[in-house]
């Protein structure tokens, strides 16, 4: 398994790199966003570490970029812990978000998480409801003929609503099989997420797949 870290501060970025090593992964490291974003768009990495605060390109920019890739699962680890902060880098696409000073006994249980999830998406082939198609090991998404676009969270978010067609699905369900966290009544990531997903695979389309249950969640299945 390769891992690419990208931290700016010299002894983080060392520590990380040694230590996921030793772990036994393949592990690299980037001291900037700029170099981090050049090596995860020119290699091919099962999971990317990434700080916030930087200089010349900040962790939320080099985010924005990667999400045109859409197949690599993405940690952020940053000292800005903030809800406001946390929020944005989920909904930005972010797998998951551990702030320092950490745990690295925790570190390497949520890497096992992220690898395991996107070890566990890429052994199905193709999903299909009504004109959508979705080649999960390709991460190609089609609805009409007409490809669409995802970030890593949306993806993930459209997996588990084709996995589970019909059922509804409470946002506490959705935010801890999705986002691997507890629902807050306060916040609203989920909400954000399905708006976002809905303008890409529902809005340009006659045929509505996600459909809002008040109260509750959200249902997806083939409606009007």
């Amino acid at each position: 398994m390769r891992i690419l870290v990208i931290e700016d501060e010299p002894k983080t970025g060392d520590y990380l790199q040694n230590g996921l090593t030793e772990s036994g992964y393949i592990t690299d490291l980037a001291r900037n966003g700029i170099d981090g974003l050049h090596l995860a768009q020119e290699d091919s990495y099962d999971l990317i570490i990434l700080d916030v605060m930087m200089p010349e390109m900040d962790g939320w920019e080099v985010m924005k970029r990667l999400d045109k890739r859409a197949n690599t699962p993405v940690l952020f680890l940053t000292a800005r812990g903030e809800l406001e902060d946390r929020l944005k880098g989920l909904e930005l696409g972010a797998d998951d978000y551990l702030v320092k000073p950490f745990s690295f006994a925790e570190l390497l249980a949520r890497i096992r998480v992220a690898l395991r999830r996107g070890a566990q998406v890429r052994q199905e082939e193709t999903l299909e409801i009504d004109d959508l198609k979705i080649d999960v090991p390709k991460r190609r998404i089609e609805r009409g003929g007409t490809r669409i676009t995802l970030t890593n969270k949306e993806f993930a978010l459209l997996h588990f609503f084709v996995t589970h067609i019909g059922q509804v699905l409470s946002r506490s369900l959705i935010a801890s099989r999705v986002w691997d966290m507890n629902f807050d009544s306060d916040t609203n990531v989920v909400d954000v997420a399905v708006r976002r997903l809905r303008q890409k695979i529902d809005e340009p389309f006659t045929t509505r797949l996600i459909h809002t249950v008040h109260g509750v969640g959200y249902r997806f299945e083939v409606g009007t």
